[in-house]
């Protein structure tokens, strides 16, 4: 039995042996079919890794053939890039420059509106109208003019647009501004499109500015352009002239402001002055919704235009506790800026003049201003700051136009106008067949009308609850800011 079971075993054995003869022949024969040098090739191209360049190079190359596929002037693009390269150098003389930019905008020609919202393309077209002839500058310009309204929500665009209208004639910002009507409002709301219109709204004159701004006011204005004349430049004089109703006025222009004011688009002037109309007749809680949307970080970037820092002085004077709090802790690490600033700095002396929480002030802005105190003296804009402190409201140190932002008022929010509404309203009801009764009425109109013109200050203190003489020294005597400035202008 013994026997027999070892025959099978030797048998298993050699049946494994037979079948893999065969196979170790195959190799044998493989590896004598190619030689070793050609078999050490193939080794080391499989094996060997790419050098940087060489991926770099390979990476190049396909997002090359990507481009080439979804960019239809991407060849263009290419050479244009390297004609800029040459006529953007400092170094380089006018003739030579003059050369480089005819044969970019011979090239560009036909396609300047398909190639322009390219990052690459724009530079070198902004680099072009800068140092182009005025011929080839009108010639861009016509090409461009069917096209502005695209081009002005373009990120890349605006930039040319911009370029375009600060070479641009009378004439053709005219008709710029002809192509922006009706579009306004929409542009204003694009954080992208809003940048022409203001820019468009710096540089245009008075009846320009009112044509841009009339279409804010009432869809009226809007649809009719020839309304309103340069003489009624104000809102109410417009309302009263065409007879328009508030309620739809203060609709449209609801419509228009807030979308903007949700976006926090909130840098441009021309928002600045069509916000001071609406405070102008807007009802008290439409101004309260206004001025809480505004009391945030976001006055800081209003209060560097004329209209900006009158609406931050408004916020502050008709702001409740809470809001005022906010707009102090916005103006947080932009002390100095807005000290300096020729705007800006009215903001700030309204908070000295009106806010009750002196240990707030103390803490945010006396404490900034304390580190710059010597400069601050002998800057015309920094010192108007003491000055308040020293000696209120002063037509020695401040302009009359200073004098009236500070008593700014907001006919629905003033008690002072509500007051004189109210007195108007009650002497009107006196029968007027009774002589006396008209002489009564002629005298208090004057003293009211004589009461609007007089130079006090009577809306500042009403503004705050504490005595003005007691704020002034907390903020003076216990911030310490009367000892340091002792002590700097004696070092000084």
């Amino acid at each position: 039995m013994a026997a027999k079971k070892q025959d099978a075993g030797d048998t298993k054995k050699r049946k494994r042996l037979n079948t893999e003869a065969p196979k170790a022949s195959k190799l044998v024969a493989s590896k004598k079919h190619k030689p070793d040098s050609v078999a050490k090739d193939n080794k080391n191209k499989k094996t060997a890794p790419l050098t940087g360049r060489e991926r770099r190079l390979h990476a190049k190359e396909l997002a090359d053939a990507r481009k080439k596929k979804r960019k239809r002037h991407f060849t263009l693009e290419q050479e244009l890039a390297r004609l800029w390269e040459k006529m953007r150098r400092h170094k380089i003389a006018k003739e030579d420059r003059a050369k480089l930019v005819t044969e970019a905008l011979r090239k560009m020609k036909g396609k300047i509106p398909e190639i322009v919202g390219s990052h690459i393309s724009s530079r070198v077209l902004q680099t072009c109208v800068k140092h182009c002839s005025q011929a080839e500058r009108d010639a861009v310009f016509e090409e461009l003019r069917p096209h502005f309204l695209t081009l002005a929500f373009s990120a890349y665009a605006v930039h040319l647009v911009k370029k375009m209208l600060d070479n641009a004639s009378k004439k053709q910002l005219a008709g710029f501004i002809s192509t922006l009507r009706g579009h306004v409002a929409p542009l204003l709301r694009h954080m992208v499109g809003s940048i022409v219109v203001e820019h468009a709204y710096e540089l245009a004159n008075a009846a320009q500015k009112q044509e841009l701004l009339s279409e804010l006011y009432s869809t009226e204005l809007q649809l009719f352009k020839d309304l309103v004349s340069l003489k009624e430049s104000r809102l109410s004089d417009v309302m009263s002239k065409l007879g328009l109703q508030k309620g739809s006025v203060l609709r449209h222009m609801t419509s228009v402001i807030q979308p903007i004011l949700e976006k926090g688009i909130v840098d441009h002037s021309i928002l600045h002055r069509v916000l001071m109309e609406y405070f102008s007749i807007a009802d008290k809680s439409s101004v309260t919704d206004i001025i809480q949307q505004l009391s945030s970080p976001l006055i800081v970037r209003m209060i560097g235009t004329r209209d900006g820092a009158k609406i931050g002085i408004l916020c502050v004077k008709y702001g409740n506790a809470k809001e005022r709090k906010k707009i102090i802790k916005g103006l947080k690490g932009h002390i100095d800026k807005t000290a300096y600033h020729q705007y800006g700095c009215m903001v700030l002396v309204c908070i000295l003049s009106v806010v009750d929480d002196t240990k707030l002030i103390t803490k945010v802005i006396i404490r900034e201003l304390q580190s710059i105190l010597k400069e601050l003296v002998l800057d015309k804009n920094g010192r108007r700051l003491l000055l308040q402190l020293l000696h209120p409201n002063s037509s020695r140190y401040f302009s009359p136009d200073d004098l009236a932002s500070l008593n700014l008022s907001i006919p629905s929010l003033s008690l002072k106008d509500q007051s004189e509404a109210s007195f108007l309203t009650e002497t009107s009801k006196v029968s007027l067949g009774d002589k006396e009764s008209k002489e009564d009425i002629e005298v208090a109109v004057d003293e009211v009308n004589k009461d609007k013109t007089s130079a006090d200050d009577s809306d500042l203190a009403e503004s705050g609850k504490k005595d003005p003489f007691v704020r002034r020294q907390e903020l003076l005597i216990k911030s310490g800011l009367a000892d340091v400035g002792c002590f700097s202008l004696f070092i000084f």
